[in-house]
């Protein structure tokens, strides 16, 4: 079985080259890099012109690192989202499946080889998007970013809820059909990380419980907001939520095993419907 999946996983590797994703996903995140640099050289100019209070400088640019990081977190869900959101249903429409499915391989090796492929395709690009800023912030600004080792596995796995929850819907959904679906999913994390926000800082606990039952329907923006926090030094989590990454309500060490299950729930659904699924 490993090596069927595998197989199959480096032949959505070769189709993905083929089609020219890789190289897209290269240039759009080279183009971002280049802008995000740009802009911290300006920034920081402007802000060594003058007197230097030394700590505030260094909280400008845990802000102006938190922000990159930000946006290399949404370009690689966007991408964790698009990558798998055609391999299923878009095949299944083209007979490709068909074919693919007739050969000695299980649809489960099948389904398992295209999650990997993406899985590792969509690490490789936080990896090339969240080591640029942080590059580009030590060298322009000479600013070194804490913790990473423990914030981009969290990323990492708020991207994969969103990479199998696309790949799942396109056992059954048509390929629009399913990029709509897991946008709106992703927008629900969105919503419910701020309603959960917004309910910790005037404390409200209606509000954080409505929010944090979204967070646990829909948990990659709980996983980012972890992140957030474990990226940011105790000095600027003392500042609360008068600076824009604060984390006023910290996702539990429980929510990210809460994600981590969910992640093999949804891909263990994708293996039973996709074997049930008249090709």
């Amino acid at each position: 079985m490993v090596r069927a999946t595998l197989i199959i996983a480096h032949l959505t590797f070769m189709e993905a080259r083929r089609r020219r994703i890789v190289l897209a996903a290269l240039l759009g995140g080279l183009a971002f890099l280049l802008v995000y640099a740009a802009a911290v050289v300006a920034i920081e100019r402007s802000l060594t012109a003058g007197p230097i209070d030394e700590v505030m400088h260094r909280v400008q640019l845990q802000f102006l690192t938190l922000a990159g990081l930000y946006v290399a977190n949404f370009l690689t869900v966007a991408a964790a989202i698009l990558l798998p959101v055609d391999t299923l249903s878009g095949e299944i429409d083209s007979g490709v499946m068909q074919t693919l499915a007739s050969k000695p391989v299980r649809r489960s090796e099948i389904l398992l080889g295209k999650w990997l492929t993406y899985w590792l395709m969509s690490g490789a690009y936080l990896v090339l998007l969240a080591g640029g800023c942080v590059l580009v912030m030590r060298f322009a600004a000479g600013f070194e970013q804490q913790n990473l080792q423990r914030a981009l596995p969290l990323m990492l796995l708020g991207a994969t809820v969103v990479l199998t929850v696309s790949l799942a819907g396109g056992v059954r959904l048509k390929t629009i059909t399913n990029g709509m679906a897991a946008f709106a999913f992703y927008g629900l994390a969105f919503i419910g990380g701020w309603v959960e926000q917004i309910g910790a800082i005037v404390r409200n606990d209606g509000a954080q419980r409505i929010g944090t039952a979204i967070s646990l329907l829909s948990p990659p923006d709980a996983m980012w907001r972890r992140a957030a926090y474990e990226l940011q030094p105790q000095s600027l989590r003392d500042l609360g939520p008068v600076q824009p990454f604060s984390v006023a309500s910290v996702p539990s060490t429980a929510m990210t095993v809460w994600t981590i299950g969910f992640v093999l729930v949804v891909l263990a659904f994708a293996l039973v419907q996709f074997r049930r699924r008249p090709l």
